[in-house]
């Protein structure tokens, strides 16, 4: 009965991961098949970063939450080009399903779900910045400015509880000391399967969450710094941008 309810997990899971997967594809999609488009989602994304870097500059400068802090900030913030990972996944769906340990594949399937949501979020700040998106003309009012007439809170709680999630699955895998074991033994395969990229950033954010030995303060300091940068930046105190940087 358990066996049956663990394999009715992992196929809610898969499908899950792809459905968010088809819907980051097609946002990126068309945002390169318009290269001004592409160019503002990029300058966009480059802003965003700079400000993530600025807001969580100790984490990390921290010997101990540094390399957990790049990794959220590359891999899930980032304003890095997903395309190879997410081809590598839709071409293989049921090998990431059958491959992955349940718990890694929740961390994937949820990582796919803020990449959408950020994609769909992206889109919406280019259109209401307008003129404004392109390198070098986005500054801490505009983006303000742009993130209220987007007007939509809901979403942007999501991303940030979505952050948190992620956090918390990636944390609750290094409480597994075999899940260590088993990606280290999977790194092959998963390369011979068309894996590698996926693979590559699974275990990179399990060895960044397990060097820390605990991530509870780590995920607590990201998602209540970013919980009070929205709340605020609603409410029209664009100083919290300021303070980041």
């Amino acid at each position: 009965m358990q066996d049956t309810a663990s394999e009715d997990a992992r196929a809610r899971l898969g499908e899950t991961l792809q459905a968010h997967l088809a819907e980051a594809n097609r946002l990126r999609r068309a945002a390169k098949t318009d290269p001004a488009l592409q160019a503002a989602r990029q300058a966009l994304r480059q802003w965003q970063a700079a400000r993530l870097a600025r807001t969580h500059a100790d984490l990390l400068a921290s010997t101990r939450y540094g390399a957990a802090a790049r990794f959220f900030l590359d891999e899930l913030y980032g304003g890095g080009d997903l395309s190879e990972r997410d081809h590598e996944i839709a071409r293989v769906v049921p090998k990431v399903v059958a491959m992955l340990p349940e718990g890694g594949l929740r961390v994937v399937t949820l990582a796919l779900e803020l990449d959408a949501l950020s994609e769909r979020l992206d889109a919406a700040m280019v259109d209401a910045l307008g003129g404004n998106c392109r390198a070098g003309a986005i500054d801490a009012a505009a983006w303000a400015a742009a993130y209220r007439a987007c007007d939509n809170h809901q979403a942007r709680a999501r991303q940030i509880e979505l952050t948190e999630q992620v956090g918390n699955a990636l944390n609750a895998l290094t409480r597994k000391p075999l899940i260590g074991v088993t990606l280290r033994m999977m790194r092959a395969p998963a390369t011979l399967a068309g894996l590698a990229s996926l693979h590559a950033f699974l275990e990179s954010g399990y060895q960044s969450f397990a060097a820390m030995k605990g991530a509870d303060e780590f995920v607590a300091a990201i998602v209540g710094r970013e919980r009070a940068i929205m709340q605020a930046v609603f409410a029209g105190d664009d100083s919290v941008l300021q303070a980041a940087g």
